[in-house]
């Protein structure tokens, strides 16, 4: 006898599950409900339409349900609602929304993949104004398009600077609005650090839009935004984008278990606490591989994983749940930045013992005209050298070095392995020793204490305490910007010019991305010079690190000129 598959949920995860089915059993009866007007549309993609870089939002919906029932014999319902399940009987109640019409459908396998509702704080006055919109489906973004197009609204406020609030922030820019995001945290973009992401902070005030961080909004009005700060900023159309929360009202009224973090718990197999009913997708609370603790991640690529998963499980199909680590990449205008596993601050909150490599490798041979710096920094845990996680931004392939580190998070590699992997190279590529090779390199010396470093936000300390800084780059490289205190002593005289080196107190040296001054920092050891530190990042990291803050507070520059490349 076939069976009957019920799917609340027509995205990634749902889509997914259904199709998986069909595909394993031609004869199962497959029915998904979604509760808006499409299934399988691209919610990665709705941001991008508002640039025109997706030209019709038609476009992003990539499948409709004839096409379901006729390429997979899917019986796909639109604008229908599952609005309740009763467990005992295996039926749950299903509503039209456009005529309130109710019926009854029985399952065998019953799936959850609602996904999740966006944060909307009714603190907020004016939240509900017809001025303020989320970016969630199809639907949203064709109301958003529509009322800044009527309205004529020159000026858009993002509120939240996540992966969303970036790319409607970025698509509005590039579509000619004036933009303002705010943030309440002291950073945009959570999975980077903060000497990290102050790349995009940069990106961001470099391309137009302004950037208010460490503000949050305190109410809405017909043609303003009035932030905590008491600030007004006047504005045409409002999208909120502060965050998700797990839709679970389903499962709630089922009396299913809900985990620590407020997502549907499931098991090995994403079942839930109802052996007939797996959930799947935003809705979730997953395991995380390297904290081993619980999390939610809404991401589609794990959703899709898990829908596989779930279907397979029904057929009686092993799967090996290997959890999470987190791996997401963003577009930023010209910049590419990319995250895997846990960066410092997750490290810190989860107990683990690390420490951290920061370079800015060229991401391909410098010969060729298109090779950019790429700022990498790479989390590995100590002492066992296990790899932990990694950050990549970059004009360049951050991604591919980011999809490296994954995958060796993913397999327990450490840096040991990390700096034996076999990479594919050509100058128009890459490099011989790819940037993720020279990283472990650098974690290795670090690791078994050939030299000691100090880090990008602790150089404006040294500075002003007035701490003996070395620049080493050549002298036509000083004279186009520097440190206010460093003193230049080029890596090719530096081993002529010892005597001018004090050895009473610490050495910090630098160059443009610290290659030349870890040559220099083992000439002077080897030399007798011992209590000498290389600064991480070097000139680069630094004129990235300090750029914004500088920008934004007025404050007094530690650099004469900034040098971005």
């Amino acid at each position: 006898m076939s069976k009957r598959i019920l799917i609340v949920g027509g995205v990634a995860g749902g889509a997914s599950v259904a199709a998986r089915v069909r595909r394993i059993d031609e004869q199962a009866d497959v029915v998904m409900f979604e509760r808006g007007p499409n299934v399988s549309f691209s919610n990665c993609g709705l941001p991008y339409h508002l640039s025109g870089i997706i030209p019709s939002s038609d476009d992003l919906v990539l499948m409709d349900p004839v096409v379901f029932k006729n390429q997979y014999n899917i019986d796909a319902r639109v604008n229908t609602e599952v609005v309740s399940i009763d467990k005992e009987a295996k039926t749950v109640t299903v509503k039209n929304v456009l005529t309130n019409e109710e019926s009854t459908e029985g399952y065998d396998k019953l799936v959850l993949a609602p996904g999740a509702n966006a944060i909307l704080p009714k603190s907020i006055s004016g939240i509900d104004g017809e001025n303020v919109f989320i970016v969630k489906n199809v639907v949203d973004i064709k109301a958003l398009t529509a009322y800044v197009e009527a309205n004529n609204a020159q000026h858009v406020t993002v509120v939240g600077g996540g992966f969303i609030g970036v790319e409607v922030a970025e698509n509005f820019k590039l579509a000619g609005k004036d933009v303002t995001l705010v943030e309440a945290m002291d950073q945009i973009m959570n999975p980077f650090d903060l000497d990290m992401v102050q790349i995009l902070h940069k990106e961001m005030i470099d391309h137009g839009i302004e950037l208010v961080l460490s503000d949050a909004v305190s109410s809405i009005a017909k043609d303003s935004v009035t932030l905590a700060s008491g600030r007004t900023i006047e504005t045409g159309a409002v999208v909120m984008a502060i965050g998700v929360h797990p839709e679970v009202t389903l499962a709630k009224q089922a009396n299913l278990d809900l985990g620590e973090t407020g997502g549907i718990k499931v098991n090995h197999h994403y079942q839930t606490s109802d052996k007939d009913i797996y959930a799947v997708g935003d809705a979730i609370e997953v395991f995380h591989s390297i904290t081993r603790s619980v999390t939610r991640l809404p991401l589609a690529g794990p959703a899709q994983r898990q829908a596989r998963a779930a279907a397979d499980h029904m057929y009686g199909i092993p799967h090996n749940n290997k959890g999470v680590i987190g791996s997401s990449v963003v577009q930023v205008f010209d910049q590419t930045a990319a995250a895997t596993g846990l960066n410092e601050k997750a490290a810190q909150r989860a107990g683990i013992p690390y420490d951290i490599v920061y370079i800015i490798p060229g991401d391909k041979v410098g010969l060729m005209p298109d090779s950019n710096p790429l700022h990498f920094k790479l989390v590995y845990e100590y002492p066992t050298g296990r790899i932990l996680g990694a950050q990549a931004i970059g004009k360049g392939n951050a991604d591919k070095r980011i999809d490296v580190i994954a995958t060796m998070i993913t397999m327990g590699g450490t840096l040991e392995d990390l700096k034996e992997l076999e990479l594919c190279y050509a100058p128009p590529f890459g490099t011989a020793k790819d940037v993720v090779n020279h990283a472990a390199l650098v974690g290795l010396n670090l690791l078994y204490g050939r030299f000691e470093q100090v880090r990008v936000d602790e150089v404006r300390g040294l500075v002003e305490s007035g701490a003996f800084i070395i620049d080493v780059r050549e002298e036509d490289e000083y004279a186009l910007g520097h440190l206010i205190n460093a003193v230049n002593i080029p890596l090719s005289q530096i081993r002529d010019r010892i005597d001018e080196i004090p050895t009473d107190k610490p050495v910090y040296v630098h160059c443009r991305s610290s290659q030349r001054s870890y040559n220099a920092l083992l000439a002077l050891k080897g030399n007798g010079i011992e209590n000498v530190f290389n600064i991480s990042g070097s000139y680069l990291g630094i004129c990235c690190h300090e750029y914004f803050n500088d920008q934004m507070t007025g404050r007094e520059k530690i650099v004469t000129e900034y040098n971005f490349n």
